[in-house]
């Protein structure tokens, strides 16, 4: 790329969050006369492209692999066509962060819903019961992206008194280890300064069910009415997905914000470092277990199961933390012959123990 190109792309470009490492990596695209660009919506096999040109339509049928975590998201540095009818997008670039989560398809692929995210803003509406299981869930796939996760707490204006306010966040901040946690009020412009300087300068991704108030929250950080809002139903707060593609935008105050369909389910895609990260204090007390591969069910000397009963530890993260950590092997073994192996032995194991202490036990009672 020659000094005056470079030029002009970071001029262009900067708004969106390129910079000079971005830059080098497209230095041998820039040869062939690629326009560099980032995807800010994906449709039907073609997306938008915000290029030094301005924003081109380009086909993604060049990088359409069989591999659903290959494709071409919102969020993406891509290697554009200057020209032709249509243009094609040839490449993108080596993704810093994505998030993935895994399909409802039986075949349990994973789903690349947005790349190169600096913060996944975790939106949870405060106009129905807290599911921190939920926000749990929606964490794990934040820390495992690689990007920086928050939760907003919406509608903080339905909690008019400020005590319950703050013990709702405390429970929430219980859940979430070293995540921002912040209570916001869109109708009311509460706490949204605080949230813009947090994401600003950077590329976030709003995440969270139909009815969390992410259209509402992305018009408020974009200054104008971008997205469509719908009222939610009283009886279990949730709404139609007004938002229907993924769209990034520039943030007044800087940075960039992809806005995201509700989702209705989240499953967990390889995601046992982020289960580790929002679970960090069970990961910790299990450091002192008796035994490195204690499942903390009833092994003698487990010091997750102290924690319960001393109380330190709710049950309910134990819990939790099971029932995640066994999705995500599951979806891993579906994929992987060795360790789907490696489950069938640790299976056989652990029935093996359990059958030795049940004639242990009916011999002592003899």
């Amino acid at each position: 790329m020659t000094s005056t190109s470079r030029s002009t792309a970071h001029s262009a470009l900067s708004p969106y969050g390129w910079d000079e490492d971005w830059a080098d990596a497209f230095a041998p695209y820039a040869a062939e006369g690629l326009l560099p660009g980032r995807v800010v919506r994906v449709d039907r096999g073609q997306c938008d492209v915000v290029t030094p040109d301005g924003v081109l339509r380009a086909d993604t049928a060049f990088v359409t692999p069989h591999d659903p975590l290959r494709v071409v998201c919102t969020g993406d540095w891509v290697a554009v066509e200057p020209d032709g009818n249509p243009r094609y997008v040839r490449t993108y670039l080596p993704r810093r962060t994505a998030f993935v989560r895994s399909t409802s398809s039986k075949r349990s692929e994973g789903q690349i819903l947005a790349a190169n995210v600096d913060h996944a803003i975790v939106a949870v509406s405060l106009a129905v019961e807290l599911d921190l299981a939920r926000v749990e869930r929606f964490l794990a796939l934040a820390w495992e992206s690689g990007a920086q996760p928050l939760v907003v707490l919406t509608k903080a204006d339905l909690v008019p008194d400020p005590v319950t306010l703050a013990h709702l966040v405390q429970d929430v901040e219980t859940s979430a280890p070293g995540v921002t946690v912040l209570a916001v009020s869109a109708a009311l412009g509460e706490g949204l300064d605080v949230l813009a300087a947090v994401v600003g300068g950077g590329t976030a991704v709003l995440l969270g069910q139909s009815g969390a108030g992410k259209s509402t929250l992305a018009n408020a950080l974009l200054g104008e009415d971008v997205m469509d809002v719908q009222a939610t139903r009283d009886v279990d707060g949730k709404g139609r997905h007004t938002t229907t593609t993924r769209n990034l935008l520039v943030m007044p105050g800087g940075g960039v914000l992809i806005d995201t369909p509700g989702l209705r389910g989240v499953g967990l895609w390889d995601a046992g470092g982020g289960v580790g990260q929002v679970f960090a204090e069970i990961e910790e007390l299990a450091r002192d277990c008796r035994f490195h591969d204690c499942a903390h069910e009833s092994e003698p000397g487990c010091a997750v199961l102290a924690a319960i009963d001393d109380g330190s530890l709710p049950e309910r993260r134990l819990e939790s933390y099971r029932k995640l950590m066994r999705e995500n092997q599951r979806i891993v073994a579906k994929t992987d012959a060795r360790l789907r192996a490696e489950i069938r032995k640790e299976w056989k194991r652990r029935g093996a123990i359990g059958k030795a202490a049940m004639e242990a036990k009916r011999g002592h009672l003899r």
